[in-house]
């Protein structure tokens, strides 16, 4: 389910609703209720005239009186106007801060541990990249380009409707190679140190922290798991290269390439919640390195 092109369509709507009733339901509305007064005052009139000589005309009082209850009713405003009245300008909002400002998210697996856990939530910035529509992804404005080591967010080139999360190893241009789990970037060792070892789910991982760029951050390694040898690639214009931080247990461009510029949603920058199915905690806010 695309929930952005699910918000549009319900700004669209309500916003229509909103609009078609001010240039032209209200004003029917409005003619309703002056005839309906009209009609209630020549009701009143004619009551009274009649009731001094003829005794037998209150049944066709009766009868006009409902036909003018019948008018204020039709000009009632419609429940569909007042709920697209309410929601209309909340709609809006939403949807105007989710595509240009800042989108919340969910982290589903691994990947990227141990910068990001299973259950965190985080925010994404949707400006630092340029801004984009909703749903066609278009950019508007260039604001700036992803840097290597930043966490970015991105339409998975081969299913666009799926949202993935890495960190930006390779800009357009950069080569890049794979090997004995040591990363390479134009020929140069990407420099690593040793932090700590745990025995996590009877998997030998190995913590280090990696300095990519201006960025340091943690990293898995899992020497049981000799994983995959990639060997040098240059990175296409208008491409990028992405790693997950769990280098042993992460699907990226190792394994599907790389991904296009129209393809970024936004730079992840801070952890605003944790929940794995109990209580939900915010023990754990912070920024995103």
């Amino acid at each position: 389910m695309d929930f952005s092109l699910l918000l549009v369509v319900a700004v669209t709507v309500t916003g229509l609703i909103w609009l078609l009733d001010s240039v032209w339901w209200s004003k029917r509305r409005q003619q309703r209720m002056a005839l309906a007064a009209g009609e209630g005052q020549e009701l009143a009139h004619g009551s009274g005239h009649e009731s001094g000589h003829h005794s037998g005309s209150q049944e066709g009082g009766v009868a006009y009186a409902s036909a003018d209850k019948g008018t204020v009713k039709s000009a009632k405003e419609p429940w569909l106007v007042d709920y697209a009245r309410s929601f209309f300008p909340v709609l809006l909002v939403v949807l105007v801060v989710r595509s240009f400002v800042v989108e919340p998210f969910q982290i589903p697996s691994g990947s990227m541990r141990p910068t990001l856990e299973i259950g965190d939530f985080i925010l994404v910035n949707k400006f630092t990249y340029g801004l984009r529509l909703p749903v066609t992804n278009t950019k508007l404005i260039d604001i700036g380009e992803p840097e290597r080591g930043d966490v970015m967010v991105f339409r998975f080139p081969q299913d666009p409707s799926v949202n993935f999360i890495k960190r930006v190893i390779g800009l357009p241009g950069d080569r890049i190679r794979y090997e004995g789990k040591q990363l390479y970037i134009n020929g140069e060792a990407v420099p690593k140190q040793l932090v700590d070892e745990s025995d996590t789910d009877q998997l030998e991982e190995v913590l280090l922290q990696e300095s990519l760029g201006d960025t340091t951050h943690p990293i898995y390694n899992d020497f049981r798991d000799p994983g995959p040898q990639m060997r040098e690639l240059r990175v296409p214009e208008g491409h990028y290269f992405m790693m997950g931080d769990n280098r042993d247990h992460s699907n990226d461009s190792r394994y599907w390439g790389f991904v296009p510029e129209e393809n970024i949603v936004g730079e992840a920058f801070a952890v605003w919640m944790h929940w794995n199915g109990g209580l939900p905690s915010f023990s754990e806010v912070r920024v995103i390195d």
